[in-house]
C-alpha cells in the first residue's frame, strides 16, 4: 500500500539534500573567489593589462589566473557565470521552509505561548519578513553608499539584532532562528540576483558594444559580494540551530543569534586578512572562543538558580529510583507520549520523532538526558508547547535530573 506519510518524508529528505549540495557549491565558490581576489599579486606590470595575477596548483596541475579590474579589452569567447549556485540554494531552501515550517506550522512554526497565530498569519509574516529584509538592506546600502563601510556593517548588525528580537517574539524558538538564517540568506541571494548579476551584464553589454565599462558597477558588485562573505558562516550556524534546543529554545535565543553574527565576522576577518597577506590576526580566534563560551553560558543561564549541577550521563537505574521520578513519569506520559509512542496518536506524526519512545518508566529513565535538555533546560519540547507543559512541570524535570547529578557529579 502506498504510504503518503513516507512519500512526504522522502520528498523532504530529497529537498534537504539538494539544499545542502547547492549551498556547498555556492559557499565554496564564494569563499574561493574572495580568497583569490585578496591574494592576487597586484605589484606586477602585466602585459595583458590585468590588475593582478595568481599562480595556483591543484589536482596535479598549475593554474595561471588573472583578474581585470573593470574588464578585458574585448569580450572573451567563453565566459563562465557563477549564479545558479546561489539561485538553487535559495529556491531549495524556500521549498524546505514550506515543507517543514509552513505545512507543519502547528508543530514547528507557531508557539501559542509566544504569540497566538493562525497558520496563514504565520506564513504571511514569514514571507513578508523575508521580503522586508532585502528592502531594508538594499536601502541601507544606498544610504551609506559613500560612507565608511564599517558604519554600514554596524547598521546591518542593528537590523539583524532587531530581527532576532522580532522573530523570537512571533514564532517558536526553532522557527525564529531558522527564519533569521533565511532572512540573511535571502539578502545574500538577492544581492546576486538584483545587484551583482545585473551589474556584470552591463559590463558585458558595454564590451560587446565597444564601449569602455564604467568601473562603478564592478565596485558595487564587489561590495555586495564582500557582505555575502561575512554573512555566510552565521547563516550556516542558524540553519543547523534547529537541531540543538540549547541554541533556539532558551529565553536568550535572540542574543545567542546576534552573537553568532559577531563570530562570523571574527572568523572571516582572520581568513580574509591571511589571504590578503596582511598577517595572521590570531586575536580573532581568541575573541571567537570567548563569544562561543558566552553563547554556551547563555544557553543555560535561566536555570542556574536550581541547586546542583547535572550529571548528563546519569545511569538509568539511579534516575528511575531518584526522588521525583514518579512525578516526571506522569508529566512525560501526559505531555510527550502522544507523539513519542510506538503508535503515535497525534495526527501527522506517523512514527515517534527520532525513534524516541516514552511510554514506560524504563524508556523515560533511558532518555533522561534528552528529556532534561529539551523539556527542562530548554523549551524545545513539546514543539510549540502543544500539550501545554507547565513551568512547574519543567522545573520538576530539572529537580529530578539534577538531584541525581548532584550526588555524584560527572
Amino acid at each position: 500500500m502506498f504510504d503518503v506519510a513516507v512519500m512526504w518524508e522522502w520528498i523532504e529528505i530529497a529537498v534537504r539534500w539538494l539544499h545542502v549540495i547547492t549551498a556547498i557549491a555556492w559557499i565554496g565558490s564564494s569563499f574561493y573567489f574572495i580568497a583569490l581576489d585578496l591574494g592576487l599579486h597586484r605589484d606586477r606590470n602585466l602585459a595583458s593589462g590585468a590588475d593582478g595575477e595568481e599562480w595556483q596548483v591543484h589536482g596535479g596541475g598549475f593554474y595561471h589566473i588573472q583578474k581585470y579590474l573593470v574588464a578585458p579589452a574585448s569580450m572573451p569567447d567563453h565566459l563562465v557565470w557563477f549564479k545558479w549556485e546561489s539561485y538553487a540554494t535559495w529556491l531549495s531552501g524556500a521549498a524546505l521552509l514550506a515543507l517543514v515550517y509552513y505545512m507543519g506550522a502547528e508543530l514547528y512554526l507557531i508557539d501559542p505561548t509566544v504569540l497566538e497565530l493562525t497558520t496563514w498569519q504565520a506564513v504571511g509574516i514569514s514571507v513578508a519578513s523575508l521580503a522586508f529584509g532585502w528592502v531594508i538592506y538594499n536601502t541601507l546600502c544606498k544610504v551609506f553608499v559613500n560612507a565608511n563601510q564599517t558604519l554600514l556593517m554596524l547598521a546591518l548588525f542593528a537590523v539583524l539584532v532587531g530581527m532576532s528580537l522580532f522573530y523570537t517574539h512571533v514564532f517558536s524558538g526553532r522557527a525564529a532562528l531558522l527564519h533569521l538564517g533565511a532572512f540573511t540568506a535571502t539578502i545574500m541571494s538577492a544581492n546576486v540576483f538584483f545587484i551583482i548579476m545585473p551589474n556584470q551584464r552591463i559590463v558585458v553589454a558595454d564590451l560587446k558594444a565597444g564601449r569602455k565599462p564604467d568601473p562603478k558597477y564592478g565596485k558595487i558588485a564587489k561590495q555586495r559580494s564582500t557582505h555575502n562573505n561575512y554573512l555566510t558562516l552565521p547563516v550556516v550556524f542558524l540553519m543547523l540551530s534547529n537541531h540543538y534546543p540549547l541554541v533556539f529554545a532558551t529565553p536568550w535565543n535572540w542574543l545567542i543569534a546576534s552573537l553568532v553574527f559577531l563570530m562570523g565576522v571574527t572568523i572571516r576577518h582572520w581568513f580574509n586578512t591571511h589571504h590578503a597577506r596582511k598577517g595572521n590576526p590570531h586575536w580573532t580566534w581568541a575573541l571567537t572562543a570567548l563569544l562561543f563560551i558566552l553563547i554556551a553560558w547563555l544557553s543555560a543561564a535561566p536555570i542556574k538558580t536550581v541547586e546542583g549541577e547535572a550529571a548528563l550521563r546519569g545511569e538509568a537505574l539511579r534516575l528511575a529510583s531518584a526522588e521525583g521520578f514518579e512525578d516526571v513519569v506522569g508529566i512525560v506520559q501526559g505531555r510527550c507520549s502522544m507523539c513519542h509512542a510506538a503508535e503515535p496518536g497525534w495526527d501527522g506524526v506517523p512514527w515517534a520523532p527520532k525513534g524516541v519512545v516514552l511510554e514506560t518508566e524504563a524508556q523515560i529513565a533511558h532518555e533522561a538526558r534528552r528529556i532534561y535538555l529539551q523539556s527542562g533546560v530548554s523549551h524545545a519540547m513539546p514543539p510549540g508547547n502543544l500539550s501545554y507543559m507547565e513551568p512547574e512541570e519543567r522545573a520538576a524535570i530539572v529537580r529530578w535530573f539534577r538531584g541525581v547529578g548532584a550526588e555524584d557529579p560527572v
